[in-house]
């Protein structure tokens, strides 16, 4: 029997580092075992914010990549204002440190690049594709964004072909994540945003979503169709014993984190922790596998944590395993804001198959919350929540220090990329 053929549209591909390219790479690798053909659509000269080589020896073998140029406005902007490549990734300085280019950047990227940079590649892809699919017999494609460019390659050949079956995976939500409020933008902008959120999700055969609040905020928004399909862990990368070592209580973090997921509270939670215990305060360290912003180092600083911070700086993602496995308590911190408690970052997973002690930070009733009830792998705590935060640790340091490993739990296999990768599937038979 022959394999559904399915396109996926993708700007991330390895080598591009970060979470955005892990979804992808893993669903393309399984999706064979489950009768269907990936074939990847991806930019031939891509302007990636991060780099990860070590991605490339993961491509799965006989995989078929197609690729075409892009032309992107951000090698200009990256050639008058660095910070440039930062909002590309979604990272967003503080209002008021924001320097006149800064915030002219900011406003030219939210208000002349609807819905981002990458919308110049939208009418050679869809003009590449049309004969594409015919010639290969595809058709179902697939779209996954952000970028959310990529969602109107898929709307213009659901336009044009209304058979065509279409699903658009959004990783992130468009116009509810939380950092589109930093875009600077006029009422008309805001509105053609919206429009063509609206248009996209509408107009699909099926929304795919990363969390549950996510996929009702699609079926309100008028979805035929949604999907709660969320990321997941590779078994294979977690296959690493723990170093057994009693010389310090390691807090990690995997990730970028910009100041707007500032954990304050936490910060000062463990100064009081450093104050009153003379055992903690010599054991603590607090390690980073990524970009930490200045903001969020200015108030460790403030209560004279510097000197337990490890900086590592953005490692390949071998590397990053590799720390939070070899880590006591593993943080987790999401947007303060109502609006976010959709968002369950890719890193969840993977700190579920660490199998170490999860502390998560974030708006009131995430959904990370339901998953860390679900698996029983750690507790969490809204941000202004000091007082839960610091009983939390002292909890996970107390087992630490008698020798008590947390109570592994059964139920993480569920998230395994294998796994969501057969749901992915499922859906895709079905539409």
């Amino acid at each position: 029997m022959d394999s559904k053929k399915v396109l996926i549209v993708t700007y991330y591909w390895p080598p591009a580092g970060g979470p955005g390219v892990q979804r992808w790479l893993k669903f393309a690798e399984y999706l064979p075992e489950y009768g269907i053909e990936p074939i990847i659509y991806t930019p031939e000269n891509p302007s990636y914010p991060m780099i990860d080589n070590s991605l490339l020896e993961k491509l799965p073998k006989g995989l078929k990549v197609v690729k075409t140029p892009i032309w992107e406005p951000y090698r200009l902007a990256e050639f008058f204002n660095p910070k440039s490549k930062e909002y590309k990734a979604g990272r967003f300085e503080k209002k008021e440190k924001q320097s006149l280019l800064t915030r002219l950047s900011v406003y030219i990227r939210g208000n002349f690049f609807i819905p981002d940079a990458r919308k110049f590649w939208v009418k050679p892809s869809v003009k590449f594709l049309s004969n594409y699919l015919k010639e290969n017999q595809i058709d179902t494609v697939v779209t996954t964004g952000p970028p959310h460019s990529m969602h109107l390659i898929g709307l213009e050949l659901k336009k044009k072909y209304p058979d065509l079956k279409w699903i658009a995976d959004f990783r992130d939500p468009w116009t509810q994540i939380s950092y589109h409020s930093e875009l600077k933008l006029t009422k008309n902008s805001e509105k053609k945003h919206k429009e063509l959120e609206k248009s996209v999700i509408k107009t699909a055969d099926c929304v795919l979503a990363t969390s549950f609040s996510d996929a009702e905020n699609y079926t309100k928004i008028g979805a035929v169709k949604t999907e709660v399909v969320t990321n997941g862990y590779e078994e294979d990368d977690f296959k690493i014993e723990k170093k057994i070592q009693n010389q310090k209580f390691r807090i990690s973090y995997s990730g970028n984190l910009e100041s707007a997921r500032n954990p304050v509270e936490l910060w000062k939670a463990l100064k009081e922790l450093t104050d009153q215990n003379d055992e903690f305060r010599n054991q603590l360290e607090i390690n980073f596998y990524g970009i930490l912003s200045a903001e969020v180092e200015e108030t460790i600083a403030e209560n004279g944590l510097l000197k337990y911070l490890k900086k590592h700086g953005y490692v390949n993602h071998q590397t990053a395993v590799e720390g939070i496995v070899n880590s006591e308590l593993l943080l987790l911190t999401n947007f303060p804001d109502s609006k976010s408690k959709g968002i369950i970052p890719g890193k969840l997973f993977e700190y579920l198959a660490a199998r170490n002690p999860i502390i998560a930070i974030g708006p009131e009733d995430g959904d990370v919350l339901r998953i860390l009830n679900q698996t029983k792998t750690g507790e969490y705590f809204e941000h202004s929540d000091k007082e839960g935060t610091k009983t939390y640790i002292q909890e996970v340091y107390g087992e630490f220090k008698s020798g008590q490993s947390k109570q592994e739990s059964g139920l993480i296999e569920q998230f395994s990329r294998k796994e969501i990768t057969k749901k992915l599937a499922a859906v895709l038979v079905r539409i």
